[in-house]
């Protein structure tokens, strides 16, 4: 008897080699995820500090992997990435905004090849002159002020717009969860709420940064479903405007730390790519031109010293054509991007 199709039991994954990683990456994620708690709640300051590194690199891979789901990559079934997404989602922190929402307008990025955005966080600057300065002042001092904004709109825009009551039953489920976690964190040790908030700083500092260095689009605030004409944006312009950002090219295997996220020509190539096969795509199409790969030493520099006017700045710059002069660096006008992170731009 012949099994209809649609009876036809799905598979999980595509092939053994994926079964093998993928798993295995999610569940060390968990792993060490739950397990910074445990280095954060202990009476030792150099655990604690441990632990929030050990916290913010999960959360940092959590995102990554949950961006994996969204291209559905990290599963073969449809509902599988869902799920893991959603999961991946409570552990990045980003859980106010659904798995649903956040696939869409990433998907947007890639479809309309432009930096979608449902919160115009530049035009309030533009309303509110103290705002702005207080986001320059905190950028200025290190703290990722621009991004914590773009999380709090998230939460905070269900309360107040008409338009976005629809989530608001789950901003009000997720505050009470993480919140009375939160609690009680406090009641097993009051630094290790803090050493959570230090955790939360460096995860938005490093997916600001990558987030920041990849693209020199247009950066539009729109609903949801608003049309966006191309208008001339084909796959051409989308790799001219598109910049990888790797740890390092000597050695690999630091960017799987980061899965792999800084090989975005790659990526922008071939979104269904997963994450540990990018490396041999982007030397498949790429090679080691200069003009796919933006080094990592040049992008810390205008990180730092573009920190202050990336908050207001009218567009992204971008990299000098060509090599950089003495005493200069390709990077130097890549002034880059603030609010672009695929976890809240909803």
């Amino acid at each position: 008897m012949t099994v209809a199709a649609s009876e036809a039991p799905r598979r999980l994954f595509r092939d053994r080699r994926e079964a093998l990683i993928q798993p295995t990456v999610l569940g060390a994620t968990g792993i060490e995820w739950l397990g910074s708690f445990a280095l954060m709640t202990r009476h030792n300051a150099l655990l604690g500090i441990l632990g929030a590194l050990v916290c913010a690199h999960s959360m940092v891979v959590a995102a990554y992997l949950l961006h994996e789901a969204a291209h559905q990559a990290l599963f073969a079934s449809r509902r599988a990435n869902h799920w893991a997404g959603e999961a991946l989602n409570f552990i990045a922190g980003s859980a106010y905004a659904s798995f649903a929402r956040i696939l869409h307008m990433h998907i947007r990025h890639h479809v309309d090849r432009v930096d979608p955005t449902c919160f115009d966080f530049k035009g309030l600057m533009a309303r509110h002159t103290a705002v702005r300065r207080t986001l320059q002042m905190l950028e200025w001092g290190y703290l990722p002020a621009t991004e914590i904004l773009m999380q709090l709109q998230v939460i905070g825009r269900p309360f107040f717009v008409r338009s976005q009551r629809r989530h608001l039953a789950r901003v009000v489920m997720m505050l009470l969860v993480r919140l009375g976690l939160l609690a009680w964190l406090w009641s097993l040790a009051p630094r290790a709420v803090l050493f959570y908030g230090l955790a939360v700083l460096l995860q938005l500092h490093v997916l600001n940064f990558f987030d920041a260095f990849h693209h020199t689009y247009d950066q539009l605030v729109v609903t949801p479903d608003q049309p966006i004409p191309l208008g001339g944006r084909d796959r051409a312009y989308e790799q001219a405007n598109t910049y990888s950002n790797v740890i390092s090219q000597s050695h690999p295997w630091l960017n799987a730390l980061l899965l792999n996220f800084g090989y975005h020509n790659a990526h922008h190539h071939r979104p269904s790519v997963p994450w540990w096969r990018l490396p041999a795509l982007h030397r498949q199409l790429y090679g080691d031109q200069p003009a796919a790969l933006m080094p990592m030493r040049e992008l810390l520099v205008t990180w730092h010293r573009n920190r202050v006017k990336r908050v207001f700045a009218a567009d992204y710059g971008s990299p000098r054509e060509g090599s950089a002069g003495p005493g200069s660096n390709r990077a130097d006008d890549f002034v880059g991007a603030h609010g672009v992170s695929f976890l809240t731009v909803v």
